[in-house]
């Protein structure tokens, strides 16, 4: 369970934007003032229709993509510091730590297991990379006992490592990945959509082993996913984004039975029931119109062209992520009648 006391990682107002080639202005705005924290030990789910920045913010907060503007503290400590000024824009006065000794304790699982792992590498080589980097182990014989171990610890056979990543099923693979975000021995993971790619009986397995890691090795994991069902079942927080920025945050149970922002309670309604009276009486929200281009967003809040309450106010003005209930955060104009 999370430690009530300590907050492990914080974001405040953090921004990725990425340029492009001959088009003026900030470019795609993949992230927009997203702040958050997550607590030692605990999961904190992410989830939002497909191109709406989940990933990027993961990758963002463990700086394999610089952000644009913000702050990030890891720890306690800001390991990237640019806050925003009160026109809204960067200060830059950009505080940013050497990453290095960050690496050991931030890791990541990606999404795609075949096309993160090298082909070129065995197995051993993957997991052991890590290793190196680090100085972790004394001698060849410790790295060695060192990657068996983490191999017995995802449920491969220590044969595995002098074979190659095209050699293993999808789920396999995945677990290769595991093992090597392991491998260093972190307190915070980034899970990118880490089931997604995986057959339905594979990712309860792997769903099931990443909790019981979680309980071993005391981690503290950002779960990034479409499936709602999954991210209700390991997370004990989760938030909802909407291109590029945070709407709705709050204890797992309490967003599920009581979404409080409309884009929520879109994204629940479309959740399947495996009861088919209790799925024809349920009303389903139907959202109209195409998401808006991250290159050139709506003013104001960024849902106000999809949403059935807009109001003038929503065209305008851009609605403060503020806490409603006790640990129930959101961002909408409704909420403040």
């Amino acid at each position: 369970m999370a430690n009530e006391e300590k907050v492990l990682l914080e974001v405040k107002k953090l921004r990725k934007y990425f340029p492009v080639k001959g088009v003026k202005g900030p470019g795609v705005q993949a992230v927009q003032d997203v702040s958050l924290f997550i607590k030692k030990g605990e999961t904190l789910g992410l989830v939002g229709e497909s191109g709406c920045g989940k990933t990027t913010l993961g990758r963002t907060i463990l700086r394999l993509y610089e952000p644009t503007g913000g702050t990030i503290i890891y720890d306690g400590k800001p390991i990237y510091d640019n806050p925003l000024g009160p026109d809204g824009k960067p200060l830059g006065k950009c505080q940013a730590e050497n990453m290095l000794p960050y690496r050991r304790k931030m890791q990541i699982i990606f999404q795609d297991p075949s096309a993160s792992l090298d082909p070129r590498m065995t197995v051993g080589e993957i997991i052991g990379e890590a290793i190196d980097i680090h100085k972790l182990a004394s001698s060849k014989g410790d790295r060695a006992d060192m990657i068996k171990e983490l191999l017995k610890k995802v449920g491969l056979n220590t044969e595995h490592a002098n074979r190659y990543p095209h050699e293993f099923s999808g789920g396999q693979q995945q677990r290769v990945g595991i093992a090597r975000a392991l491998a260093v021995k972190p307190e915070f993971i980034v899970c990118d959509e880490p089931i997604s790619a995986l057959d339905v009986s594979i990712q309860s397995q792997v769903v099931n082993m990443l909790e019981d890691m979680q309980q071993e090795l005391g981690l503290t994991y950002l779960f990034i996913a479409h499936d709602l069902s999954v991210v209700r079942h390991i997370s004990n927080r989760i938030g909802v984004m909407y291109l590029g920025s945070l709407v709705e945050l709050g204890e797992s149970y309490e967003l599920n039975r009581h979404p409080i922002h409309p884009y929520t309670q879109t994204l629940l309604s479309a959740v399947p029931v495996p009861d088919p009276k209790v799925s024809r009486s349920r009303q389903r929200i139907v959202l109209e119109g195409d998401i808006p281009s991250p290159m050139n967003p709506p003013s104001g809040c960024r849902f106000h062209t999809r949403c059935p309450y807009a109001t003038e106010r929503c065209n305008d003005e851009v609605p403060e992520f503020k806490e409603y209930e006790p640990g129930h955060w959101a961002a909408c104009h409704l909420l403040e009648k």
